[in-house]
């Protein structure tokens, strides 16, 4: 259940050059922001993207349809420019106890922490919702990004070989991080 604490959820940072970011859940006055988020995405950046960013009727679907409960959109925003998201996407029935983040940045704004900032946001709002665990797959080639979940405590649990297609049909390996969130209540 989300809560209004959830949709009011603010934070403020400054990057290492001054630059102010405000993380802030998305909203449906949103939608030419992330419009203009999503245009300048490069073909090579779209080949690993599970949706078609740059069809502008996937964003209107996304803005149009927003559930809270379904998926969490958490948006750094620079000035009044959206920057950076990145999601909390909720399972049900037995998985309901797991959640998993996805994340995006402008170009300009990547190895800048705003990525790092962005998932401890969704960790902060994992937490509230007594969530267990946060998963990520992430393409085993991007080194950095799987580093940089690291740095915030995900564990590498496996490989997946040829896990993900490419547009053109290339084969890629997954590699699928979890976040543990509380600790496991054994006892004997």
């Amino acid at each position: 259940m989300v809560t209004k604490e959830d949709l009011i959820y603010r934070q403020v940072f400054t990057l290492k050059d001054g630059a102010r970011i405000l993380l802030r859940p998305l909203t449906q006055d949103d939608r030419q922001s992330l419009l203009d988020l999503y245009a300048p995405v490069s073909p090579d950046d779209l080949r690993y993207m599970r949706d078609n960013v740059k069809d502008a009727q996937i964003i209107h679907n996304w803005i149009d349809h927003l559930d809270y409960t379904k998926v969490f959109p958490l948006v750094a925003v620079f000035g009044s420019r959206i920057v950076g998201s990145a999601t909390l996407h909720f399972h049900t029935g037995p998985d309901r106890h797991r959640a998993e983040v996805r994340i995006f940045l402008s170009k300009d704004f990547r190895r800048r922490g705003v990525g790092n900032r962005l998932l401890q946001g969704l960790i902060e709002l994992a937490k509230r919702h007594n969530l267990y665990i946060l998963e990520a797959e992430i393409v085993s080639d991007h080194h950095h990004i799987i580093r940089s979940f690291q740095t915030l405590g995900f564990e590498t649990r496996c490989i997946y070989d040829d896990y993900f297609m490419l547009p053109d049909g290339d084969l890629r390996d997954v590699a699928h991080l979890i976040l543990r969130l509380r600790d496991s209540e054994e006892q004997f």
